[in-house]
């Protein structure tokens, strides 16, 4: 065992001192500093180039380099360029291509708030262009990008939902509706699930300055109206039942039976609903708690 622990280190021993020789060797070090300065000699050419093209008084060349930066993904400088452009080929033909570049530039450079503006000006300046079902289509998915965590504002997801649904109201026959479809069934989740949190505080609250738990049910069923096929749907009728089974606990002696005679009927519309739902066991605990109250 001893020898073959010996033969191991001395193996990798031999491979660290390669290692040691080649990265710190002359040659190494030679060929590193000559590829940075290769690289260094790239860049300035490119700089300089770019810089000539921003000082230069003819469109058509900074709109071919324009759409070749687009093209290699270079959105910044192409938005520059797209931008200069602008006002040189307004009211031409070229005038609705370079504004749905200048979009799609926005858009890759991840700045959905102005891309979809862009969007939107071209909906606007060209009702009838060539774009016109795509830039319907990517005004309500820059909001979908733009759209943040559920804890958030949720601004951006209603204007994502809006647009997309307009989009599909006047071009039902679009091969995008699909996705836009799912694209609107995310968003709906999205906002069911931030319900579902604000219920869910409410409910943790408790009867800490009021009765949260009222609030709970109040918000979980508005919910529930408002987003029939979320899927955080059996999410928050147990909160419902939950919370109507603790104002029972906690309810003053006039009221207490009415309320967990109450949660008994919830728990039945939770069962009629979620047979087997995943959350049956927990609804199943609470049924018995407040049957075992009443029968007593």
């Amino acid at each position: 065992m001893n020898l073959i622990v010996k033969i191991q280190k001395k193996i990798i021993l031999f491979f660290y001192y390669q290692y040691i020789n080649y990265f710190c060797s002359p040659i190494f070090n030679m060929k590193k500093y000559s590829f940075i300065f290769l690289l260094s000699l790239l860049l300035l050419s490119s700089c300089g180039e770019y810089q000539k093209l921003l000082k230069s008084n003819d469109p058509e060349l900074k709109y071919n380099k324009a759409v070749e930066y687009f093209d290699k993904k270079d959105f910044m400088r192409a938005t520059t360029l797209f931008d200069e452009v602008s006002t040189y080929y307004k009211g031409t033909e070229r005038s609705e291509t370079v504004l749905n570049y200048l979009a799609k530039s926005y858009l890759g450079q991840k700045d959905y708030y102005s891309a979809s503006e862009y969007f939107k000006t071209y909906v606007k300046t060209y009702p009838k262009g060539k774009y016109i079902m795509e830039s319907k289509y990517m005004i309500g998915y820059c909001y979908y990008l733009d759209s943040p965590d559920a804890r958030l504002d949720q601004t951006a997801t209603f204007n994502a939902i809006d647009a997309l649904q307009e989009f599909i109201d006047i071009f039902p026959e679009s091969e995008r509706v699909g996705d836009a479809v799912k694209l609107l069934d995310e968003m709906t989740n999205k906002l069911a699930y931030k319900d579902y949190l604000n219920s869910k505080l409410y409910f943790n609250l408790g009867n800490y300055l009021g009765n949260n738990y009222e609030s709970a049910v109040v918000t979980a069923q508005n919910s529930l109206r408002k987003y029939p096929s979320s899927k955080y749907r059996e999410e928050l009728s147990l909160i419902i039942l939950e919370a109507k089974y603790q104002q029972a606990v906690q309810s003053i002696q006039e009221r207490r039976m009415d309320r967990y005679r109450n949660t008994i009927d919830e728990y039945y519309n939770f069962t009629n609903e979620f047979p087997d739902g995943k959350l049956r066991k927990q609804a199943d605990k609470i049924f018995n708690e407040a049957k075992k109250v009443v029968n007593d």
